[in-house]
């Protein structure tokens, strides 16, 4: 089995993994800087972008298909079957006067090497244009975002251009975003952001009918929407956000989740029992759930049917990104972004069972391959400058592929149908690390012993590491102190004032230390004069039980205050019992996924040394 990978480096290439680990030998490597590189939704195509053109590379013959010649695109994206390739170039202002832009978007036919359709659209962001599922049809929206415009493509392979849309759509108010499901039975679901006092609004819709909204959500405290159907196109989830909190209790702002259904029309608002912000949702590949990711840190991530009714919640700990495999049999929960990077794999089909957990730190990409049995992480720049590279692991937490870039970019896998690989069986056998994998791991052992095995100390400045093992003078005025032979009386903090040859300034003792000083003393005096009268005051009550014993009177017992002075097991059983205490707080610090000090796990492990001295001096819960 062999998958194909594509690696966005300065010049990008495709690399075979799992098996062969290897360029594949037949993609020609650019020559100049790409921009955007990206695989057709059914994996047969893999496009980039040049200064000076546009290379498109068919995977089943490994060859070159064509090339374009358009300069400057910045973006490019296929159409869902791979029949078209939509570009976004740098638009050009061709009259300041009347403000007429170059046409900067074009969607080019890969079957006859055409540009069938061209319009102009300043923003990349939101550029694309969404195809239904059969790519007989595609919407853009208008500059203004007050209309969609239908264009029929049907047709379009036996057309020089296609110049005139098939029907529009114009609703009420100026929207923000809209998609377009999948599935052959195609929906338009529109977001239309609060304004004036209206309140925000998710309508889902019949294409093309327009009159009345299958299902429609009317809510407030929405100035962002995320739309995401399920796989099939029968339900919606719409991730409504907005960036100030009206209750001024949380930085991150406000989010709230509804869920929209086709059939049946119902919309309701997903009720999530912890506060906080909602962090990621996952519909299921099978369509008929999904999962959410909220709260404040540590965060919940549970479980809903596609009526919205939970089904399982998860144990409460630090993550933010959730997964499902393309089969659905296996769910990825981890913690990327600001925390640890310790990755969840479950067994969906076995109650929820935690299949192993393992640490992947810095990821800023991950994804599940084709067939389901593994996953790529990666390291990607911007995000991060240093240490680029990625990772492929098998979902038993093995690391079988590891690979060090000087900048990566952006890394994918080849799309392909998960029905084209067999299913995967208890039995089957768990391959084996690469040569690159099994070096990696070497070298973070041996980095981790040694570290381990470095005595820790004291904070030394880098000036003061290589020398004698107490620290230097290191002020003008220490200096001269030491060169003159004079006694330094030089505090921490407090600015100390000198003539070079004078005798050293003696501090002041303001009036509240005097006092403070006056009190501990009194205080020490009078604790040494009652401890010697609670001595006296025992040695003659022993004495007299000696001489006269009294049935009837009360013998103390062992380790018990006398006098009002503690003894010394007892006093030695209250120090004990708070080390304990720490414990626990670090013990709990660490089940919650927080890093520890080495000092704090060398704490932990005394646990059981200071539990048995407790037990010497007769202490017991």
């Amino acid at each position: 089995m062999s998958f194909d990978t594509q690696i966005f480096c300065r010049q990008p290439r495709t690399v075979g993994l799992i098996n062969k680990y290897s360029d594949v030998e037949s993609f020609p490597k650019p020559a100049a800087e790409c921009r955007s590189a990206v695989y057709s939704a059914n994996g047969k195509y893999f496009g980039y972008t040049q200064p000076t053109e546009v290379v498109v590379f068919s995977t089943e013959t490994n060859k070159v298909l064509l090339k374009i010649e358009l300069s400057d695109v910045f973006d490019i994206a296929f159409s869902p079957n791979g029949t078209y390739l939509c570009m976004w170039r740098k638009p050009v202002m061709l009259n300041k006067e009347s403000g007429v832009w170059s046409k900067n978007v074009k969607i080019f036919n890969i079957a006859n090497a055409r540009i069938i359709m061209e319009w102009s659209n300043k923003h990349q962001n939101g550029w694309k244009p969404q195809f239904t599922q059969d790519e007989n049809l595609f919407a853009k929206g208008t500059f203004n975002q007050k209309e969609i415009e239908f264009f029929d493509m049907s047709n379009a392979a036996n057309v020089e251009q296609v110049t005139s849309a098939a029907f529009r759509y114009k609703p009420e108010l100026p929207y923000q975003s809209f998609s377009i499901s999948p599935g052959l039975n195609p929906y338009l679901a529109i977001f239309t952001p609060e304004k004036s006092g209206k309140p925000a609004n998710v309508s889902i819709y019949n294409i093309p009918n327009f009159n009345q909204a299958v299902c429609s959500k009317n809510f407030f405290k929405a100035e962002q929407c995320q739309l995401k159907w399920n796989s099939l196109g029968t339900a919606l989830l719409a991730l409504a956000s907005i960036d100030h909190d009206t209750t001024n209790q949380s930085y991150y702002g406000e989010t709230n989740l509804y869920l929209l259904g086709i059939a049946g029309s119902y919309n309701s608002r997903i009720d999530l029992k912890k506060e906080g912000p909602i962090h990621d949702i996952c519909w299921s590949p099978t369509a008929r759930e999904f999962a959410v990711i909220y709260g404040y840190m540590p965060s919940e991530t549970s479980f809903f049917d596609a009526r919205g009714n939970l089904i399982h919640s998860l144990p409460t700990l630090p993550r933010n990104t959730i997964l499902y495999s393309p089969h659905g049999k296996y769910i990825l929960v981890a913690g990327f972004g600001n925390l640890q990077g310790t990755v969840d794999i479950y067994d969906r089909q076995d109650k929820f069972r935690k299949v192993v957990s393992f640490e992947a730190s810095n990821t800023s990409v991950c994804s599940w391959s084709p067939d389901g049995r593994y996953i790529l992480t990666a390291t990607t720049s911007p995000r991060l400058r240093v240490d680029n590279g990625l990772k492929v692991w098998h979902f038993s937490g093995r690391l079988i592929y590891y690979r060090e870039y000087t900048e990566l970019f952006a890394v994918g896998w080849k799309p392909a149908k998960v029905e084209d690989f067999p299913a995967i069986s208890k039995s089957e056998p768990i391959p084996g690390p690469e040569a690159s994998a099994r070096e990696y791991l070497e070298k973070k052992q041996s980095a981790a012993s040694s570290s381990a095995k470095k005595p820790a100390g004291a904070y030394r400045p880098p000036h003061a590491r290589n020398g004698d093992s107490a620290p230097k003078a290191t002020s003008l005025y220490q200096r001269e102190l030491a060169s003159s032979n004079q006694p330094s009386t030089f505090t921490p903090g407090i600015r100390q004032r000198a003539v070079p040859g004078a005798a050293p300034v003696v501090a002041k003792e303001s009036k509240t230390a005097a006092k403070n000083r006056k009190k501990r003393e009194t205080q020490k005096k009078k604790e040494e004069e009652d401890e010697a009268a609670a001595t006296a005051a025992a040695t003659a009550a022993a004495t007299s039980a000696e001489s006269t014993p009294k049935p009837e009177e009360a013998q103390p017992e062992a380790g018990a205050v006398v006098g009002g002075v503690s003894s010394i097991e007892e006093k030695r059983i209250r120090s004990l019992l708070k080390k304990l205490r720490a414990i626990e707080s670090l013990k709990m610090k660490q089940a919650y996924g927080e890093t520890l000090e080495d000092t704090q796990i060398s704490k932990i492990n005394k646990e059981d040394e200071i539990r048995k001295e407790l037990d010497n001096l007769g202490w017991s819960e």
